[in-house]
């Protein structure tokens, strides 16, 4: 009998991103003059997606766009990615989610994001669904909806016997409902500091410390550190930790999101936790080291 073939499920946020490149961030009260600006389709949802199919397995969106021309990028996007979209609802009289990210000479950045449709995102999109999900591998979740349509997604799942992978981003706190729910979180520095409660300094001995800690609310915990690596723990007593690739940082932006999509694809393949993580790790790198206008060709 043929296995079935691995589905990742992203339920998640959609954003049209407007990028500006300036020689800093302003601070409060400051005005800074940039000298380049381009859209891009992002989301943390879309970009995991994308970063799932980039990865070279079955990757599904389930979401929701206005109906207007950021919604018909944000769709067009996701179709040139190989995602298979027939699930993201286009919401009338709502304008699609937007960010603006501000990056500054060294490719760190700052965003601001604007929700709109993505606060539709609800029950009923988990109901219509409800063939895709009962096929689901892995289910990855991120804190751009509300918090309700992550819950009604992950139940949905875990009744059919996938696996739900959070990426708790933006921080913010979660409910003891959507926490049983989770097999894996996954986070940087400064959400495990917000989750765990506890300080945690973003080097790699500080994400070993709080995956430590977060695993005292979740099965398992990753945090990345940043250009440090990853650590990983969970209560089977496995515990590790991963150096980053040594690369020249051309832009983080999205970094995190592609480092979580290639981690679901490899467990939805069925990889050892360790191998997945290692390959997430090397797709991060890889993006990082990417100009932003190249990305979109990769």
């Amino acid at each position: 009998m043929t296995p079935p073939v691995p589905l990742v499920t992203v339920f998640g946020s959609l954003h049209c991103d407007i990028m500006v490149d300036a020689p800093d961030r302003p601070r409060k009260g400051e005005t800074v003059t940039g000298h380049a600006w381009h859209p891009k389709c992002g989301g943390k949802g879309g970009n995991q997606a994308v970063s799932v199919a980039r990865a070279g397995v079955r990757a599904a969106m389930v979401g929701a766009v206005g109906d207007d021309d950021f919604g018909k990028a944000l769709l067009a996007n996701l179709d040139g990615a190989g995602v298979d979209r027939r699930f993201v609802r286009v919401v009338a009289g709502v304008g699609s989610g937007i960010s603006v990210a501000i990056f500054d000479a060294c490719g760190d950045y700052g965003a601001v994001i604007v929700s709109g449709s993505n606060l539709a995102l609800g029950e009923t999109d988990v109901i219509a669904a409800a063939d895709l999900v009962a096929r689901t591998s892995v289910l990855l979740l991120q804190n751009e909806v509300p918090e309700a349509a992550n819950i009604a997604a992950a139940r949905a799942v875990k009744q059919h016997g996938g696996r739900v992978v959070l990426n708790a981003a933006p921080a913010r706190r979660l409910s003891d409902e959507l926490i049983a729910l989770v097999d894996i979180v996954i986070v940087n520095a400064i959400e495990a500091e917000f989750l765990a409660g506890v300080p945690v300094v973003d080097t790699l001995g500080g994400a070993s410390e709080a995956a430590r800690a977060l695993v005292d609310f979740h099965p398992a915990a990753i945090v990345t550190a940043g250009g440090e690596g990853v650590a990983y723990r969970d209560r089977d007593g496995q515990a590790f930790a991963l150096a980053a690739i040594p690369v020249k940082i051309v832009s983080t932006h999205g970094a995190g999101d592609e480092f979580v999509g290639a981690f679901a694809a490899g467990l939805a393949r069925g990889q050892p936790i360790e191998a997945a993580i290692a390959a997430a790790n090397g797709a991060a790198a890889l993006l990082v080291a990417t100009p932003e206008r190249e990305r979109e060709a990769r």
